[in-house]
């Protein structure tokens, strides 16, 4: 049957009218009720294993783990939340801030984790009051349709509206250009020509953009450490997460003992020649990346190479010689395969993380595993990225975790570096409309001596 978008946005309208003035309590019961039917065990299992069999991508314990964290991780953060009526006051500056929903969001969803997106945007879009329709990948329909019809559950138990949550059954380019032209917002999870879109639609959009994740480990690092970490983030769900770790650069005295390191975890390093094979099945054409290697594992993409690998093989090593189109291993690869670096001085780490995000993945991520802040801190102040874990593994970290303090999200903004409006993890706060009531207060006069009077010394009046 086909989508008759028109019905579903006069029914999501209708929805969100209708919980536009509910209470702060009201609102949080429905959150926990669409959060506890797409959390509970078994339909988080349903939904993991729908994910993993309909996309033939990733891991299904590891998708299901993901579906898990992610909207408890969500949950966690929404809770206590104020975001009905007044939700700040500064009494000094006479001001006062009211929150009040956008209306219907159209949120766009990624083929590579369609049933985890779908609760992390979802509930924070639930908890502001507004009404959202998600536009799948055709490849994962069924599976974000079963996530949304779980929340949907959960509204009817509370006696919230379920068209507040609704799913194009049936995606088409088309249809989610009529989406996007017709809601208050939009919301893009996915690929770069999803975001064009997206951008393009002639509506506000909060969209990302590309990942290609490097992670520096200097000389004072747990090579230990650094190494199990750098393997769990590049192998989890085979790779789908756009915060997978793509390249790893190492201080040269270090070199042999990570790779080794990395060897242990089931890490295979490429010869030259095997380099070529794998670079041949990875971009048929120089360009672009083969869609049958995405999320797959390192023996099947051993094999569609024509590599010869041991069974034990988790992922694939192969040393970067060029950034740019010369050398595609130096761009984002959504696949355990890492591309290695080598550097002597630590200025030329940051250089290797300059350039490499530069060619693909500008403004996302990167991350270091050392001991000394001071490091931490210069890489810090010199690339642009939005966000940089330090001794974690970076697909873990970047869109939240129990271990760190970054906002649990889905979609991950990229700054003006990626294209995108916002440098942050678009959460609860980026679904809102803001009132701002101003009163009058004592008269605040600028102090003409204090904004000038350094600039009068040195150069007068």
């Amino acid at each position: 049957m086909a989508d008759n978008l028109q019905e579903m946005l006069k029914k999501a309208r209708a929805a969100q009218k209708v919980i536009e003035y509910w209470s702060q309590e009201q609102v949080d019961e429905m959150v926990a009720a669409a959060g506890w039917e797409v959390y509970k065990e078994e339909n988080a299992a349903a939904c993991a294993r729908m994910a993993a069999e309909e996309t033939g991508m990733g891991i299904y314990e590891n998708k299901l783990l993901k579906h898990k964290k992610k909207t408890l991780g969500t949950l966690r953060d929404l809770d206590g939340v104020k975001t009905v009526g007044v939700i700040e006051e500064d009494k000094a500056r006479g001001m006062i801030r009211i929150a009040k929903p956008v209306g219907v969001i159209g949120a766009l969803t990624p083929v590579t984790n369609p049933t985890s997106t779908p609760p992390g945007n979802g509930l924070p879009i639930l908890k502001t009051r507004n009404a959202v329709i998600f536009a799948p990948h055709p490849r994962s329909k069924g599976a974000t349709g079963l996530a949304c019809e779980f929340m949907r559950r959960g509204l009817a138990k509370v006696g919230a509206p379920v068209d507040l949550i609704q799913c194009i059954a049936e995606p088409s380019v088309e249809l989610t250009q009529q989406l996007m032209q017709s809601v208050d917002l939009i919301v893009a999870t996915g690929g770069a020509a999803m975001v064009k879109a997206a951008y393009s639609a002639g509506k506000p959009a909060y969209g990302v953009g590309a990942g290609n994740a490097v992670m520096v480990v200097d000389e004072t690092a747990d090579l230990a450490d650094a190494a199990r970490k750098i393997y769990l983030g590049k192998t989890f769900d085979n790779a789908t997460s756009c915060s997978s770790e793509n390249s790893a650069v190492f201080h040269e005295s270090v070199w042999d003992e990570m790779i080794k390191n990395l060897e242990s975890h089931g890490g295979y390093l490429c010869s030259a020649d095997e380099k070529e094979k794998l670079r041949t099945a990875m971009w048929p054409d120089g360009l672009h990346l083969n869609k049958d290697i995405v999320a797959q594992s390192a023996l099947k993409i051993a094999e569609l190479a024509g590599l010869e690998v041991p069974e034990s093989t988790t992922m694939l090593l192969v040393i970067g010689q060029a950034i740019g189109k010369e050398d595609m291993f130096s761009c984002e690869k959504l696949s355990p395969v890492l591309t290695l670096w080598k550097y002597s001085e630590f200025s030329e780490a940051i250089d290797y993380v300059e350039k490499i995000t530069e060619f693909c993945g500008f403004g996302h991520s990167c991350g270091i595993h050392t001991t000394s802040d001071d490091r931490m801190m210069e890489l810090a102040m010199k690339v642009k990225a939005s966000r940089i874990m330090v001794r974690q593994p970076q697909s873990y970290g970047n869109s939240g975790n129990y271990d760190n303090g970054m906002p649990f999200s889905m979609t991950l903004g990229c700054g003006t570096w990626g294209g995108n409006i916002s440098s942050e993890n678009i959460t609860w706060k980026h679904f809102l409309n803001n009132t701002w009531v101003s009163q009058p207060i004592e008269p605040v006069i600028p102090d003409e001596d204090k904004l000038f009077g350094t600039h009068w010394e040195k150069y007068g009046k």
